[in-house]
């Protein structure tokens, strides 16, 4: 039940529609409110007979909110058509996983809900307006709104035409998804040890839990699902962990000693989804912004900058993790370990960052080069030895490939001294105290 209000949230606030949706309704209450409070006579009459409401006919009030109505509903077709074409021209240059930085963007949607929501406005008021042959009544207050809302959205939309050329900037789509990997990395770390793996051996002649279910693991129970292990003298070695796609008929976890109640649990404690989530998946937030250097580095859009670009965002976070703990993936009941998961290790994080930007940068001097500056600068900062030995790891493959595919004499020299350097700090960090 947990994960599944988690999993409904998420999605939720993944939507473009909530938040115009909400708009909508607002503007349709607010309507009925104002027309009930000028129905009501509670307006004083200096103000009625002031300059600050307005004080035309029933025929002219229709006639004006005619007009905001039908302004209103044409811009909204704009704005969406807007948006529609800085979607595809996302999709085209920087991948269809990023469309979700757009869906999700507020500014898109409170400009969008703004126009509808003043619309929906504008109707609901207008069904009120009666002229003298109907028995007159003109909403004095709820028209001069109307004119307040309608002013607004002129702002708006100027706002919104400068958000949008923002937002199909590469650079502030790179920083957006920076700052998912970077919120990712805050939510999904911790400055605590994590508790030490017990041996997998264990497991090996536990009984297996099989999975009708297909799709990727969205959200995981893990307190919830430890819980139940304890309650049952259970331990539970999950096969896979949040990002993992879960194949039907094939084993999900092992559980020792066999239980009934084991696949309800855990099926209990999981949330399938067809696509990919980054609130409880890290590597699912570093692909994202590798997408953008691996498409910058096609040779149809043969961009480096954005590549580079995304490669100092990368180094930022391996910065920002140096002071940090991965998770471990285990839970722990009474000093007992009742739930062991798949983790997310360090070299897993720097093989999901380099791996596809380096093969398909290889005849890329710059691209090879930032590499190893970026390498070089993590190694300043990170002092424990595995980690250090990755990134040896990683600035050898790059040095690699640059012997293989740089045809240049001089590129090869220049990037073989800055291995050497790399290689210079990597000793100097070895030698202090580990983490």
């Amino acid at each position: 039940m947990v994960v599944r209000l988690r999993q409904f949230l998420n999605n939720l606030s993944e939507t473009f529609w909530l938040l115009p949706a909400a708009m909508v309704v607002a503007g349709v209450l607010a309507a009925l409110a104002l027309v009930a409070v000028d129905r009501n006579g509670v307006l004083p009459p200096a103000l009625l007979d002031s300059h600050w409401l307005y004080d035309g006919g029933g025929t002219g009030a229709r006639t004006l909110l005619g007009a905001v109505a039908s302004s209103m509903i044409g811009v909204a077709g704009t704005v969406f058509s807007i948006t529609i074409a800085a979607l595809s021209l996302a999709a085209g240059q920087m991948g269809p996983r990023l469309l979700r930085n757009f869906t999700r963007d507020r500014g898109n949607q409170v400009t969008l809900g703004a126009y509808l929501g003043t619309f929906s406005y504008a109707l609901v008021v207008l069904r009120s307006v009666r002229t003298q042959d109907e028995g007159s009544f003109v909403p004095h207050l709820s028209l001069t709104v109307a004119i307040v809302l309608a002013l607004v959205c002129v702002g708006t939309l100027v706002y919104f035409v400068g958000h949008m050329a923002g937002r199909i900037n590469v650079d502030t789509v790179v920083e957006l998804v920076s700052d998912d990997v970077s919120d990712a990395m805050r939510r999904l770390t911790t400055s605590e040890p994590p508790p030490v793996r017990p041996d997998l051996g264990r497991w090996d002649e536990a009984e297996p839990v099989t999975d009708l279910r297909r799709g990727y693991l969205q959200q995981l129970d893990g307190d919830g699902l430890a819980d139940w292990a304890a309650r049952t003298g259970s331990s539970v070695h999950l096969l896979v962990r949040p990002g993992d796609y879960v194949f039907p008929g094939t084993p999900i976890a092992r559980v020792t000693p066999p239980h009934p109640e084991a696949g309800n649990a855990i099926r209990d404690a999981t949330a399938l989804g067809p696509a990919r989530v980054s609130s409880a998946d890290l590597e699912f937030a570093i692909r994202q912004l590798v997408e953008v250097a691996v498409r910058a580095l096609s040779p149809g859009i043969n961009d480096p900058h954005t590549a580079i670009s995304v490669i100092d965002r990368l180094g930022a976070a391996l910065c920002d993790l140096a002071e940090f703990h991965l998770p471990g993936g285990v839970w722990e009941r009474g000093g007992r370990a009742v739930l062991v998961t798949p983790r997310v290790d360090y070299d897993g994080l720097l093989d999901a960052m380099f791996h596809m930007i380096r093969q398909n940068a290889q005849a890329s001097v710059a691209v090879l080069d930032r590499m190893l500056e970026v390498l070089a600068a993590v190694a300043t900062a990170e002092r424990d030895p595995a980690r250090l030995a990755g990134l040896r790891r990683h600035a050898g493959l790059v040095l690699a490939d640059a012997e293989r595919a740089v045809p240049n004499g001089q590129d090869l020299a220049d990037l073989r001294r800055r291995h050497a350097a790399f290689t210079h700090i990597v000793d100097l960090g070895s030698s202090g105290p580990s983490k």
